[in-house]
């Protein structure tokens, strides 16, 4: 039985992966999707969606991507790298939330 290898994500990463995480569960509330229509829609299981939702760092960038798409919110993940204020702003809202959770 092989193994597989796992990225190492760090803690600042994986807070910016629990952002986006949120930031997809508030687009599929404000546009009124259920997790039922997300995995209808998208082919991605529930158990991998309630992981993209969570922020799971396991996951594929292939199925956030996919997410994304169906919320037509896949043009902000280029942005992210093109857009040295969203990153800052990224940056400040997870210094907020570990100075908020200690």
């Amino acid at each position: 039985m092989s193994s597989r290898r796992r990225a190492v994500v760090f803690p600042r990463q994986q807070r910016i992966l629990d952002q986006l995480g949120e930031n997809i569960e508030l687009a599929l509330k404000r546009r009124y999707i259920s997790q039922e229509l997300l995995h209808q829609r998208t082919g991605i299981s529930k158990p991998t969606l309630r992981r993209i939702i969570r922020g799971d760092s396991t996951v594929s960038i292939g199925r956030y991507m996919i997410v994304l798409s169906v919320l037509r919110l896949e043009s902000d993940l280029g942005m992210v790298s093109s857009d040295r204020v969203l990153i800052g702003k990224l940056e400040s809202i997870a210094k907020l939330k570990s100075t908020s959770n200690t």
